[in-house]
């Protein structure tokens, strides 16, 4: 698959993801929103601003960014 193939359906998974707002998010806009996706990855994007695109991470550098803020280390 070349690279702008890769590219287009990394779009396609992102746009079929199932977005959720965190839960931590105030009623002032500055929000995050993170969507599991279908290969295991996760995705985290800016709500007042989608157009910027999205982070994806590996399911091991995803698990260990929940694990810091859950055990309070970050």
């Amino acid at each position: 698959m070349s690279k702008q193939a890769a590219a287009q359906a990394t779009v396609s998974m992102l746009d079929a993801a199932p977005w959720r707002k965190s839960t931590y998010s105030g009623s002032n806009n500055n929000c995050i929103e993170h969507a599991p996706l279908p290969s295991g990855r996760h995705a985290v994007r800016d709500t007042k601003d989608r157009s910027l695109g999205a982070h994806v991470f590996a399911p091991t550098a995803w698990q260990a960014f929940v694990t810091a803020v859950q055990d309070g280390s970050l």
